[in-house]
């Protein structure tokens, strides 16, 4: 059974990244290969809990809120950027002496790990990325209204007007018809947006949409030239990021390995964590054996 909010947090721990506080997670055997998980937005590495435990029975497994989600600092008049995330998420593995590492991301969290494949670090050094629904590629993405909102000039006033009925709304929208999210889930989404007055920051880290289309080249050209093994997962149901992304990935990368999900939708890892957990373990056990696959 997934771990509730309240207990995800007092499971934690934090470390420091330019003078703030980020709440991270740990777990699995220290001497095993590392597994980075990245969340999406709005939300935070709490999504990840419905697999949390069967992940750390074979891999060491870390994540962390982002700057700006969840547990996390979320300071005000900040740059927020896809770039300093990847930064944070370095750091983070320096700080736990990790020399090579496999990802597993989502959303947001996509576009970071594709910052990490574009920068092809020797330490530590990205060995494997498997990606869940996000917008990997501006021109297919079709992000909802409020989503729109918060990246645009009104974005700061639209936060401030969101309340948990309209945010409730949004995410049963982004939800498969089968499993749609409870009540507990989305309790717990809305504490993490809000926490630490949240609703004050989330139209800058939003902006990250912008930077996506900026930044495509670099991010797009990284899935088509990288080494690295790659495993897209995609909940079919998505409204925002579902079959189209799934159809341009296999026009624009190199041997695309994609596993289609039906009746799943925009979080596969909390609509459908079992089948997530095998399609991942498949991905894994195809790469090729050697230091940090296993």
């Amino acid at each position: 059974m997934a771990d509730s909010l309240k207990d995800w947090h007092r499971h934690g721990a934090s470390f420091t990244y330019r003078g703030h506080k980020i709440f991270v997670r740990s777990a699995g055997d220290k001497a095993a290969p590392v597994l980075l998980l990245i969340h999406g937005f709005p939300t935070a590495s709490w999504d990840f809990a419905p697999l949390w435990t069967s992940l750390a029975t074979r891999w060491r497994v870390l994540t962390l809120d982002m700057l700006g989600f969840g547990f996390s600092a979320k300071p005000k008049n900040y740059a927020y950027s896809i770039a300093d995330q990847a930064d944070l998420m370095e750091a983070f593995l320096r700080a736990e002496s990790v020399i090579d590492f496999h990802v597993l991301a989502h959303d947001y969290g996509d576009t970071v790990a594709q910052e990490l494949l574009a920068r092809e670090s020797v330490q530590p050094r990205l060995r494997s990325a498997c990606l869940l629904n996000g917008g990997i590629f501006p021109e297919a993405h079709h992000p909802l209204l409020i989503q729109r909102l918060l990246s645009s000039p009104v974005g700061p006033l639209v936060a401030r007007l969101s309340t948990r009925a309209s945010f409730a709304l949004s995410m049963r929208r982004i939800f498969a018809q089968e499993r749609p999210p409870t009540q507990d889930e989305l309790d717990g989404f809305w504490t993490l947006v809000t926490r630490d007055n949240g609703r004050a920051v989330l139209a800058d880290v939003s902006r990250y949409r912008l930077e996506r289309l900026r930044m495509r080249p670099r991010w797009i050209g990284a899935l088509q030239a990288t080494a690295v093994p790659l495993r897209l997962i995609v909940g079919t149901a998505d409204p925002i990021a579902g079959l189209p992304m799934a159809e341009r990935y296999r026009q624009l990368v190199p041997r695309p390995d994609v596993i289609e999900m039906a009746g799943v939708g925009h979080y596969p890892q909390v609509e459908a964590p079992e089948r997530v957990l095998k399609a991942y373990a498949e991905f894994r056990g195809m790469l090729t054996p050697g230091p940090g696959f296993t």
